[in-house]
């Protein structure tokens, strides 16, 4: 049945503008093509765990007339080293979509090579004077913050996943309503690979020179969410900050809820550079039992805080117009751990990027101290 859906609505893509009589039919593709290489070691005495990804991202966009927008979205990547060749769940892992749709094909599965092919935008926009609605997977961005997003219900994502820029979507409806130019109205609702669903409104209006929203609903079919979050500015720095509280409807109230806070401020200088700091607070962070669910969990908006308290801070140092320099760190105190990530950023040419990503933690899971270190050399040309 998902299948059916999938075929049907790349079909309905493909012919829609051949219907349409409208004499504006414009498609746009853009796009980019990545090789990066990695390493993963815990010490320089130690083994090391060398891999390489090839990502090309193709993204097609088409607008029928002023009122209908289509747009679809892929991913390619193809994973060579030691991760495929050693760890037999790895394909697995990469080829899961978390989905109502079953978007994501390892396309080749070999013991050395890896491709898979993912579709993470497929929908279709109608808007009619403040009305827009949306159907489709895409992304529904509600936080305000800029590294931990309670307020995310949709599509919450990891800071630490440097290299998907885009962030997931999600296979849902949504329908926006704009009173004002300074207003909205959004109701969402969406269904995941295991028919969980969740849907939720938000309000969202200008008061006082600050953005402030209210947002409730259900999560995953588990939990009841209350939320809030604000962004604004205090002189010349800004400062936002949202929160969310989590109630799980099956054995209320013996079960305790989850609450989630943060704010932060970050300020742009006049050559660009940037510095930005955010802490969070959560009275049930989720409990790790190793890194890899640390790195590559399936994070929700709920499971965001591994600590009671956790701390940010970043900032990027524009040395030249062509070359960005920046370090950030995390704090994570129940951990007695803590990430540290210097990087470069360098532009080639107009179209072609280089970048120095360095990544290391510290951390106390399960009793056991963890130390991962993961450097990522990428160059990245985009069309």
């Amino acid at each position: 049945m998902r299948s059916v859906l999938v075929i049907t609505g790349i079909i309905l893509i493909s012919v829609m503008p051949l219907f349409s009589q409208e004499k504006q039919q414009v498609i746009v593709l853009n796009g980019y093509v990545t090789t990066m290489q990695s390493a993963m070691f815990d010490s320089l005495s130690g083994p090391v765990v060398y891999d390489n990804l090839i990502h090309n991202r193709l993204n097609f966009k088409g607008y029928i007339n002023s009122h209908l927008t289509f747009a679809a979205e892929f991913r390619n990547r193809l994973f060579t080293g030691d991760m495929v060749r050693t760890n037999s769940s790895y394909s697995e892992m990469i080829g899961m979509d978390q989905g109502f749709t079953d978007m994501s094909w390892n396309v080749i599965n070999e013991n050395s090579f890896l491709l898979n092919t993912t579709v993470d935008r497929l929908w279709f926009d109608i808007n009619a004077g403040k009305a827009q609605l949306r159907i489709g997977r895409q992304r529904i961005n509600w936080g305000q913050t800029l590294v931990w997003n309670p307020n995310d219900v949709f599509n919450a994502y990891s800071f630490f996943d440097f290299d998907y820029a885009e962030r997931p979507g999600s296979d849902a409806v949504r329908f926006q309503y704009f009173p004002t130019y300074s207003s909205a109205v959004e109701l969402a609702v969406k269904v995941n690979y295991d028919n969980a669903i969740t849907a939720a409104g938000l309000y969202r209006f200008n008061k006082w020179g600050y953005d402030i929203q209210f947002l409730a609903g259900w999560v995953n079919s588990e939990d009841i969410v209350l939320g809030a979050g604000w962004s604004g500015s205090i002189g010349s720095v800004s400062f936002r900050g949202e929160g969310s509280w989590f109630e799980p409807v099956e054995d209320f109230p013996v079960t305790e809820g989850t609450l989630l806070l943060t704010a932060g401020v970050d300020k742009i200088f006049k050559n660009n550079s940037m510095a930005q700091a955010q802490i969070m607070y959560c009275n049930n962070p989720l409990s790790l039992t190793d890194f890899n669910s640390f790195y590559t969990g399936n994070l929700s908006s709920k499971d965001l805080a591994f600590s009671r308290f956790s701390a940010f801070g970043q900032f990027t140092w524009a040395a030249t117009p062509l070359l960005n320099t920046s370090i950030s760190a995390m704090w994570f105190p129940d951990l007695k751990g803590y990430f540290a990530g210097p990087s470069l950023d360098l532009s080639l040419a107009e179209n072609v990027d280089f970048s120095l990503i360095w990544q290391h933690f510290t951390s106390i899971m399960d009793g056991t101290k963890t130390r991962i270190n993961l450097g990522f050399l990428r160059i990245k040309y985009s069309f």
